[in-house]
């Protein structure tokens, strides 16, 4: 009987981690409803398919954070590299009239090169992360102010508008009567929930995340995973710079900045530990779909802009005491 008992513990635990992917589900349907009385318009196709693709960027980030979170670690200079990348990349492909380099590679080459920018930052932040056994807070706090200055200084803080016809395509076209921006964060989330939840790579991030001596011992190889999950996360806010070049035609000197904030909120508030070893990433785009409905509320209200920053902020502290709640910490 006794072990019986212990074999059938875990069983509460896991219908409970089940639960919390889906707490804000109630808030999700409760904002439907508050919405369409704020505005009759705000239950239309057209207006939740805008809601759904102006967060896609911020998915996207959010993706990224919540692997590195999960791992137990987290990422600073993502919203850095959201603008600083797809500006670079712009920049080596397009002449100097435009604001370019004077390089002026093949247009082709400009999706690549983006991607290849942000999986460079990634790799750079884990180096000196794992190599040289640094706190990531400082890292990347360091590294998303170097990202942006590099961004300012090579761009003479001047907007971009000369983008090539590929980066404008992502953020254009529609595919199945739906923007392009919106089929890729779902195939990219519905890809990142599979692994998480039947790879061995999925396991070996929440063992990292809950106890990485204790994972080592395990035979799992740490640095590499962890190394790899930067990597992975520079490369979708590479790819989340490029969506959002596309969908506003530009890129101002100014993308990306204060993004990382609401990504926190929205890991978070998804059921994300900061802590690591907890969340999912279908909470984690709860917490998008629940940050991207607030906004567009209170647009439609017409909120003075100047007062939703006051929303947020409120939304960032009630995260974190989620957090904590969620964690089981509360009652320390």
């Amino acid at each position: 009987m006794t072990t019986l008992t212990t074999l059938r513990a875990p069983a509460p635990k896991l219908r409970l981690a089940r639960f919390r992917d889906l707490t804000l589900v109630p808030v999700i349907v409760l904002l439907l409803i508050v919405g369409s009385f704020a505005d009759p318009f705000f239950l239309t196709g057209d207006n939740l398919t805008n809601v759904v693709q102006q967060q896609s960027a911020l998915a996207l980030v959010v993706l990224a954070e919540a692997l590195i979170l999960i791992s137990g670690k987290f990422d600073l200079s993502l919203e850095s590299i959201v603008g600083m990348a797809p500006a670079v990349a712009v920049m080596l492909v397009v002449p100097t009239v435009a604001n370019g380099f004077g390089i002026e590679l093949p247009a082709l080459l400009a999706i690549p090169l983006c991607l290849l920018i942000g999986a460079a930052i990634g790799a750079f932040n884990g180096f000196l992360i794992i190599r040289f056994q640094l706190s990531a807070f400082i890292v990347t706090l360091a590294m998303l102010i170097v990202v942006h200055g590099l961004h300012l200084g090579w761009s003479k803080g001047k907007s971009l508008f000369a983008l090539p016809e590929s980066m404008l395509y992502l953020g254009s076209t529609t595919w199945l009567g739906l923007p392009a921006a919106i089929w890729i964060v779902i195939v990219l989330y519905a890809v990142g929930i599979v692994a998480l939840r039947y790879f061995r790579i999925g396991r070996a991030l929440y063992a990292i995340g809950g106890n990485a001596d204790a994972a080592k011992a395990a035979g799992i190889r740490v640095d590499r995973v962890l190394w790899g999950v930067f990597i992975v996360g520079g490369t979708l806010a590479a790819l989340a710079g490029l969506m959002e070049s596309g969908r506003l035609g530009g890129i101002s000197a100014n993308q990306g900045v204060g993004m990382i904030f609401m990504v926190f909120a929205a890991a978070v508030i998804g059921g994300v530990s900061m802590d690591g070893g907890k969340g999912t990433i279908f909470g984690a785009l709860t917490g998008v779909l629940v940050i991207g409905l607030v906004e567009n509320i209170l647009s439609l209200v017409g909120v003075a802009p100047e007062w939703r920053q006051l929303i947020y902020g409120m939304i960032i502290l009630v995260s974190l005491i989620i957090s904590r709640i969620v964690g089981g910490k509360a009652q320390d």
